[in-house]
């Protein structure tokens, strides 16, 4: 897991690696300067002059700048560092996800991706700006106040060897109980995340039906379950600062009743000795509780550093060969015995021994009921998913043969959950071809009956999109998808179910246009009515995942 993440650090490694060395420079001056205190102390009772207590001001002076300068650039290379990682680590799960197929995407929930790529991701910054810095710091702080302690007090240093662990027990115990109570909990959170994406996407039926007391109910008891269980684990981490407080105190009191009665009683420990001794053992007691607040750290991060790397690690099932071909010859499609399952445990296939031959340049129409698997039929052409059985041809190549970049270049799909994004409508015409002009929009917009009401609008094609197209209707944003496939000029054209938010008559018009714009592209349309398809060359019908009858429209109603 932690190999998989270093990869992340790249350009950043070297304020990584520069972090702990100024901490080191920091803590090793922390460490004099109570000693230096120490032999001041001492000389002053001995009757040093003001020339002697000068040179030690400068000393401590020369050590306090020397350690501000280590804390100071240790702050600004871990926070470089930290950000920098963070921002490489969103970058390379946004990477991967963009490579997913279908199969890999349905694993993974929007509302979880989301998380991992914001919450997860915090927790994982947070964690890595401690262990560059914290857990150099806390180890380094200890083992050299230990050291120095030892040397000023001898015997007395002990107790922190009992303290130790004490401390390292209960720490132990506090993770190993909260570690599943925090791997329980994200899960949650993204139930919690995909209710919220839910509720704000279909906001327009929660208030036509008037449940929004049923959806704030359901809001309110998934984050009481939330915080329940957050409360829980939280309490048991609280745990962690009494039993530092113990530890600390019955230290301090041990040194101040040891200690006095050492000066008192037999002299043999001196006031200078005595009061570097209780700043070493703030200083020992210090790093134990920067370790305690590290573990809980770690602990917190350590199930979000795993399913980090769960995405990191999930590979596209669908990827291009070593000599894949990178050219797609013609838009014919050939379907040889094709039989598909969305899972290999499924039980009953989707579609069953599919064989289909489809022309280059021809029309086809797809009818069938709901759940007939036509729109699993044509999301095997560009290979969003591969078959199980058979071979799905385009060009006469094997789509597995054919570069999936170059496959999917060739293919335009305007899908039944047409999406828009945020920008312009030009821009978003522009996914088919960024390089298009305006005329070129200007064009295809016309071709897909767009025109009528983007002139309408007082910034026409510099109109701005909001987030999925919540500001055009349904037969608006069919009409930009129709535009935005038409400006690819695809080989193939797959138009499933796009023209159901449409009057017949602008129906009939888009497909006229098609015909003439696009001749030599086959098209492969799918339809509820009829009317959609009765123009095509052929039209197949499907039921519960076979074709049933394919010909003319003529010809099928007879």
């Amino acid at each position: 897991m932690i190999k998989e993440l270093w990869k992340s650090v790249r350009e950043y490694r070297k304020d990584t690696l520069l972090t702990p060395l100024f901490v080191i420079i920091e803590v090793m001056m922390e460490a004099l300067i109570p000693y230096t205190i120490a032999l001041l102390v001492n000389d002053i009772r001995a009757g040093a002059g003001v020339p002697v207590i000068l040179s030690y001001a400068w000393k401590l002076i020369g050590m306090s700048l020397i350690a501000l300068f280590g804390g100071y650039e240790a702050g600004i290379t871990c926070s470089r560092a930290s950000c920098g990682f963070a921002k490489n680590l969103r970058h390379d799960i946004f990477t991967n996800i963009q490579s997913f197929s279908f199969t890999n995407i349905d694993k993974f929930s929007n509302a979880s991706l989301v998380t991992r790529l914001t919450t997860d991701i915090q927790n994982i910054q947070m964690a890595f700006m401690q262990l560059i810095r914290t857990a150099i710091r806390a180890p380094l702080n200890l083992i050299f106040s230990f050291a120095m302690a030892y040397y000023m007090g001898g015997s007395m240093a002990a107790i922190f060897l009992v303290v130790a662990p004490i401390l390292a027990v209960a720490l132990f115990t506090i993770i190993k109980v909260t570690l599943p109570v925090f791997r329980k909990g994200f899960p949650m959170i993204d139930k919690l995340s995909a209710s919220v994406e839910e509720n704000v996407k279909g906001i327009r039926v929660v208030k036509s039906y008037v449940r929004e007391d049923y959806e704030k109910d359901k809001f309110s008891d998934a984050s009481n379950n939330i915080k329940a269980l957050f409360t829980k684990a939280e309490r048991i981490l609280a745990l962690n600062n009494p039993i530092m407080q113990l530890c600390i105190y019955s230290v301090m009191l041990f040194v101040l009743s040891v200690g006095s009665k050492h000066i008192i009683a037999d002299g043999t420990l001196d006031i200078g000795q005595f009061s570097t001794l209780l700043t070493y053992s703030f200083q020992i007691l210090t790093s134990l509780m920067m370790l305690s607040m590290l573990f809980v750290t770690i602990t917190f991060a350590e199930e979000s550093a795993e399913r980090i790397v769960e995405v990191l690690r999930e590979k596209s099932t669908i990827t291009s060969k070593e000599n894949a071909e990178k050219e797609v010859k013609s838009g014919a499609v050939d379907f040889d015995h094709v039989t598909f399952k969305y899972s290999k445990n499924a039980d009953k296939p989707v579609l069953n021994d599919i064989d289909l031959h489809i022309k280059s340049g021809e029309t086809i129409g797809i009818i069938g009921g709901t759940g007939s698997a036509k729109s699993s039929l044509v999301q095997l052409i560009p290979r969003l998913y591969d078959v199980s059985e058979g071979t799905v041809r385009v060009g006469g190549e094997d789509v597995r043969n054919i570069d999936v970049e170059t496959l999917r270049d060739a293919v335009a799909m305007v899908l039944q959950k047409n999406v828009l994004f945020s920008g312009t409508i030009a821009d978003n015409i522009r996914w088919g071809d960024k390089e298009a002009s305006l005329e070129d929009i200007k064009h295809v917009c016309h071709l897909a009956c767009a025109d009528e009401f983007i002139d309408q609008f007082p910034n026409g094609y510099d109109t701005w999109i909001e987030q999925g197209g919540t500001n055009v209707s349904g037969g608006q944003k069919q009409r930009l998808c129709i535009a935005r496939a038409l400006l690819k000029k695809p080989k193939i054209l797959i138009m499933d179910d796009s023209t159901s938010a449409v009057d017949t008559k602008t129906d009939a018009l888009i497909r006229k246009a098609m015909k003439e714009y696009i001749p030599e592209t086959t098209k492969i349309i799918i339809a509820q009515r009829t009317s959609s398809v009765e123009d095509a060359d052929r039209i197949i019908v499907m039921n519960d995942g076979k074709i049933d009858q394919i010909g003319t429209s003529a010809e099928l109603l007879k």
